[in-house]
């Protein structure tokens, strides 16, 4: 099938840094393929933009496979865009038709502060993780079997669907209240569900959610836009579990 080449309409937000005041800018581009991904279509801004001698936008991207989580965009009111369990750099072109005007924003949250244009610090993730996402149990050297451990498959699977989270900020940008609960739950859970992780179980609920409140996340109300949002279906099913972690933690914790 031949190539389909359409003329879209870019509302690009473009923002010098934190302190800056941002806006949004037009920008009109020619014969984009729909074959091109959403990235590839703004590579091909940008190589519009430097042809024109005008400073190109500024976008977070790495593997462009889906699994990194880096391509963090709103996209016409949508984290990622308009297609559902997809990631921006797996979004193609095609979803969109000839003369649409596209509108492109960073994550809007105050613990994901805009460092320029569509790019934020999203280190907040990475300290949260680093308060208690990992397990003391040796995996290095003289590893057991893997069968050494029964786990039975039900909590086997819930483990593994919630380490699929790829910590791309989509629950935070879709949440009325810039929550992070579904990101917190979905790593608290992973470990939760495994007896490797029950070891520090406590103190790792206590820290992470407390790190969460530190960094400046709302608290969830229990809408459901970070589960229908999330690139990788991450169910919310994961803050439940992270809130019974957490009061049975607060209740029978030493400290």
């Amino acid at each position: 099938m031949a190539s389909k080449y359409i003329n879209i309409t870019l509302k690009v937000w473009r923002q010098k840094n934190a302190n800056a005041k941002g806006a949004m800018e037009t920008y009109k581009l020619n014969e984009v393929s729909t074959d091109s991904s959403f990235l590839e279509m703004m590579d091909q801004l940008n190589e519009q933009l430097i042809n024109d001698r005008q400073e190109p936008v500024a976008f977070d991207h790495d593997c462009r496979e889906g699994i990194c989580g880096m391509c963090s965009m709103y996209i016409n009111g949508r984290a990622h865009g308009p297609d559902t369990g997809t990631t921006t750099c797996q979004l193609h072109m095609r979803k969109f038709n000839d003369g649409d005007t596209i509108y492109i924003e960073p994550w809007r949250a105050k613990a994901f502060p805009v460092i320029k244009d569509l790019v934020v610090d999203r280190s907040a993730f990475d300290r949260i993780q680093q308060a208690g996402g990992f397990v003391s149990v040796n995996t290095s050297g003289r590893t057991m079997d893997a069968n050494a451990i029964p786990v039975p498959k039900v909590d086997a699977d819930k483990a593994f669907e919630a380490a699929a989270c790829i910590g791309c900020g989509a629950c935070v940008a879709s949440c009325k209240n810039s929550s992070a609960m579904l990101f917190v739950g979905a790593k608290v859970s992973q470990y939760a569900l495994l007896p490797q992780g029950r070891v520090e179980a406590k103190e790792r609920v206590l820290n992470m959610v407390r790190q969460m409140d530190e960094e400046g996340f709302g608290n969830c109300t229990n809408t459901g836009a970070c589960e229908v949002e999330c690139p990788k279906g991450i169910s919310i099913e994961n803050i439940a579990r992270m809130n019974r972690e957490f009061l049975k933690a607060a209740l029978t914790s030493e400290k």
